[in-house]
């Protein structure tokens, strides 16, 4: 692929018509009509007359990469996607098993996060993706759903791959925006949902500024001590300043709120870790999320290896948490087996 091509997918009909400027109006229209069907060829491009085909092949790429592999589980598609750059990141297909799909989208080449229990934060930072480059693993993950079940569509997107989003804001916006806009995708903003750490400045930005999605925060432990040494990147964003903008949130988008709680066997299974979730969900209006953590053998903490929760752990803990009045729903294992589930990406 040539990579000095510009490549046309994650650009709006604006941005396109920019790009043609000896080309009608309506045939940017068509084309971008093409790309949000799923186009990988210029040659599909039917009502687009042959000899314009041609141009177009000679001046742009559709994507920017290329999927290099897919690995298939039974309600799981993971594919590894080859950057322009020689970098690879990867992407996740999930279907809940009544045929409802959801893309999971990464953000970053990596991560800088350093999370001790996540596969990707081990890997350290590549770089961030681009937008376009965001909003190409959504067609990437159409087009291999559509190549095996016709007339099947996305109806969420899940941007939790690998990376920290709210590390690479402005691309990450740029990204919900395309989803979002009601002249392309039209996805409603409730169908869209970004997992973060909790970085505080993005936070506060996007309560202030927004775009409006569904929030999830892996938060793991309120036990801040705890946290700290699980997750380094809490460190600098404190949980008294992380529920703050949650709160500021939460007042301008009026949705509810995920805790997500990767549990980690033998060490965020406490008693007085489901005490401090109580604490710090007060005034949130939240559901907790509980994440059986997805063995990768090279990860341990302070010495030791990690393990998966025992089965008594866990409902142990969501007992605890219920007893608690809290709203607790647990992930199912999906994508494990190829390595596609939470924490196991990279």
């Amino acid at each position: 692929m040539n990579q000095f091509k510009k490549s046309l997918y994650g650009l709006n009909l604006n941005e396109i018509e920019k790009l043609l400027p000896g080309f009608p109006r309506f045939r940017a229209k068509q084309i971008f009509g093409w790309l949000l069907k799923g186009a990988d060829q210029f040659e599909q491009m039917t009502n687009i007359p042959h000899a314009m085909q041609e141009e177009l092949a000679q001046k742009f790429n559709l994507f920017s990469g290329n999927v290099s592999f897919c690995h298939e589980d039974a309600n799981t598609k993971k594919i590894v996607i080859s950057l322009n750059d020689g970098l690879k990141i990867e992407s996740v297909l999930l279907n809940d098993g009544k045929d409802r799909f959801t893309a999971c989208l990464s953000t970053q080449a990596g991560c800088s996060s350093g999370c001790v229990f996540c596969k990707t934060g081990a890997m350290g930072l590549n770089r961030d993706l681009d937008y376009t480059e965001i909003i190409e693993q959504f067609f990437y993950l159409k087009n291999i759903l559509n190549k095996n079940l016709s007339e099947k569509k996305i109806d969420n997107i899940v941007i939790m791959g690998m990376g920290e989003p709210f590390l690479n804001l402005e691309n990450l916006r740029k990204a919900v925006s395309f989803f979002t806009d009601s002249e392309g995708m039209n996805f409603s903003r409730r169908r869209i949902t970004v997992s973060t750490c909790g970085i505080c400045d993005s936070l506060f930005d996007i309560a202030k500024n927004g775009p409006y999605f569904r929030l999830a925060l892996s938060l793991t432990t309120a036990d801040e001590c705890l946290r700290n040494r699980l997750m380094p990147v809490s460190k600098l964003n404190p949980l008294n300043k992380i529920k703050e903008a949650l709160l500021s949130f939460q007042k301008n988008d009026g949705g509810r709120i995920t805790l997500e709680v990767p549990l980690l066997g033998g060490i965020n299974c406490r008693e007085k870790d489901a005490q401090s979730v109580l604490e710090f969900s007060k005034g949130l209006d939240t559901i907790i999320n509980i994440i059986p953590w997805n063995p990768v053998d090279e990860l341990r903490f302070e010495g030791k290896a990690l393990r998966e929760p025992e089965k008594k752990e866990m409902e142990d803990f969501i007992r605890m948490l219920e007893n608690r009045k809290l709203k607790v729903t647990m992930r199912l294992h999906k994508g494990r087996s190829i390595m596609g589930a939470c924490g196991q990406l990279g």
